[in-house]
């Protein structure tokens, strides 16, 4: 279950993967000790997504009994997304897994995946993953509880994009 992705272009999802069937849905494991993460979950939740998004906070004990394979220090450190089918895409794999399940982004998602475009995409990704090691409380052991999912540190629900 640690694999690369396979199938899919430039690291995207293949839509026809799983019996050709499809992917059904996404397991996103994200670092709810961090606020960067936790406003991402909550916009990821309020788009319309043709792939559904399920959250599940990184090395927590629900994460650990339900990807019982994975490294779960590594989630701590890169966005991972884990596909019905059994895909693992880690990184900037994951934030093109995540906008590409969502209806208004896919083709945003499909165009950053082109060769052209994947550095500019990783650069921003890594952007965020420094933004992240600084905002994030290290002193917070992950939990299945949203932590301060909703709290003083987070904005409000921004459903426009338009949030000050």
């Amino acid at each position: 279950m640690t694999g690369a992705p396979t199938g899919g272009v430039g690291g995207l999802p293949d839509s026809t993967a799983h019996g050709g069937g499809g992917i059904r849905g996404f397991t996103v494991l994200f670092d709810a000790s961090c606020p960067l993460c936790r406003a991402a979950r909550r916009w990821l939740a309020s788009r319309a997504q043709l792939v559904p998004l399920e959250f599940v906070a990184a090395g927590s004990a629900e994460a650990r009994r339900r990807f019982p394979g994975l490294d779960h220090d590594a989630t701590l450190r890169d966005l991972t997304v884990i596909a019905d089918t059994g895909e693992v895409y880690a990184g900037d794999g994951a934030w093109f897994a995540c906008l590409w399940a969502l209806a208004d982004h896919r083709s945003t998602a499909e165009r950053l995946a082109r060769p052209h475009l994947m550095p500019l995409a990783r650069q921003v990704v890594a952007a965020a993953s420094a933004i992240r090691e600084r905002v994030r409380d290290p002193r917070v052991e992950p939990t299945d509880e949203l932590a301060g999912y909703g709290g003083p540190d987070d904005r409000a629900a921004c459903a426009d994009d338009h949030c000050g």
